[in-house]
């Protein structure tokens, strides 16, 4: 299916003065979610302005812009694209829209299914696109005529199927939304009297706002001048909790709290286990930061093997996994790392890391190890292999892609010059988790998805939106 498919951060805060330099520096904690681009909207109660670029959430904003867009209610996104859309400005979030119901952003953090056909409906109809992404198909929804005055989201959203966080943002109200698998993540949280929304807990930290709860899947929650409003959007029966296990396995931020569970705690506990199902007589036990830290220092504690600092990152080069073009995520893990030959020369090592994708990375990790002087390498992954595409919103589309749905175990492992290798059970990474199992989506490890996949195929996910023609009348 030809869509635009992002993975990305969102933050929003309703009655907060200077609420645009709070969302900044929400979404400074949200970088990690996504380093392409960076968006603010915000409404002083009559109109909607905004201000976003392609870059980091430092680059994009200065204080002088931050000053054009001061207003009491705001809007953030943090994005990076995992297919075809990188290089349209157009497709930087938040939208922002004016349509016949009124002025209206848009901030969405997952990925839609069914998309392109919606676009392939309107667009047979004149309606006109204005960018690649699948988060204007909803904008067509709202603006579908209606026999009410006022747009019925619950409508429009009962229309949508996949994985959606959503942030809306009207004149005089703020709406958070969670699609009914509750796939990615949305919080609630309070600063003084105003309501924040967002994609991690650690971002309330970093604006002084406390923790409330969590949107639950198939919540919608209306924020504005007469407080906090929720409702249940669609049938209670079709609410199936189906977490993103990968948030919790790698994307999240160790200091979050997400889907009930602190990020750091979990990752320990992965790294205990990992432990108790793949021992190994070693000498040091090593993290692959930053990903690797926590379940490093749990596969340590349960093994009695001391931990110690085999790499040191260079923090000024982003994340290699989320890099959209394979050139990209190549020359980041040249420069991303550096092993301490002191700590390794000679000795038996463990690197304990927290996923195997496409296997690049984690080949020029353990060669910088041999390179260093390790006597031996034993490579073990805080999650099962990746043998499926993740349908869901995170960059691995494409089956053809993925190593582990390819090759062997041994196969892999003498690709990447270990001298063992290995992966978390899928039962090891549930028995972990603090939610019943079936609360949880592991389609990439088992094939098991939780939510309808329609004509979806590797040729059609090859196809991006940017080469699709524009229908006008």
């Amino acid at each position: 299916m030809a869509k635009a498919r992002e993975y990305c951060g969102l933050f929003g805060i309703y009655d907060c003065e200077d609420a645009a330099e709070k969302v900044f520096y929400g979404l400074y904690s949200l970088q990690h979610r996504g380093e392409e681009s960076a968006g603010i909207a915000s409404t002083d109660g009559k109109s909607i302005i905004y201000h976003k670029n392609f870059g980091l959430v430092s680059d994009v904003f200065t204080p002088e812009s931050l000053r054009k867009i001061k207003n009491p209610h705001a809007i953030g996104h943090v994005r990076y694209s995992t297919f075809g859309s990188s290089d349209n400005i157009d497709n930087v979030q938040p939208l922002v829209v004016l349509y016949s119901k009124g002025e209206v952003a848009i901030a969405h953090n997952g990925q839609l299914l069914g998309a392109s056909e919606q676009r392939n409906d309107y667009e047979q109809h004149g309606s006109i696109f204005h960018t690649t992404s699948d988060t204007e198909v909803i904008v067509h929804l709202m603006a579908k005529p209606s026999h009410v005055e006022k747009p019925n989201l619950s409508h429009v959203l009962n229309h949508l199927k996949g994985a959606f966080a959503l942030l809306f943002l009207t004149k005089d109200e703020m709406v958070g939304v969670r699609d009914r698998n509750g796939f990615r993540p949305l919080s609630i949280g309070r600063l003084n009297n105003s309501y924040v929304l967002s994609s991690e807990t650690c971002a309330f930290d970093q604006i002084g706002a406390e923790f409330i709860r969590d949107v639950e899947p198939g919540e919608v929650v209306y924020i504005n001048k007469d407080g906090l409003k929720s409702e249940i959007y669609c049938s209670p029966r079709r609410i199936r909790p189906a977490y993103c296990i990968f948030e919790l396995v790698y994307f999240s931020r160790p200091d979050s709290n997400v889907f009930g569970e602190n990020v750091h705690l979990f990752r320990k506990q992965l790294g205990r286990r990992l432990a108790k199902e793949f021992p190994v007589d070693a000498d040091i036990v090593i993290a692959v930061p930053e990903g690797g830290n926590s379940a490093a220092m749990g596969y340590s504690e349960a093994s009695g093997i001391p931990l110690d600092r085999g790499f040191i990152r260079n923090h000024y080069v982003g994340r290699t996994f989320i890099q959209p073009e394979q050139g990209s995520r190549q020359k980041k893990v040249e420069l991303k790392l550096n092993a301490i030959a002191e700590v390794v020369r000679g000795k038996r090592v463990i690197v304990v890391d927290d996923s195997v994708v496409r296997g690049t990375t984690s080949k020029s990790r353990l060669k910088l190890l041999r390179k260093a002087g390790a006597k031996e390498v034993h490579l073990r992954i805080s999650c099962p292999p990746h043998r499926f595409p993740c349908h869901y919103g995170i960059d691995f589309q494409i089956k053809d892609e993925l190593i582990a749905a390819n090759h062997t175990l041994e196969e892999i492992k003498d690709f990447l010059n270990a001298d063992s290798l290995g992966y978390l059970s899928t039962e090891g990474m549930l028995d972990c988790t603090s939610s019943p199992r079936n609360h949880y989506c592991n389609a990439c490890f088992t094939g098991d998805y939780p939510a309808t996949i329609e004509n979806i195929g590797k040729k059609t996910l090859k196809k991006p939106l940017k080469n699709r023609k524009k229908i006008t009348v």
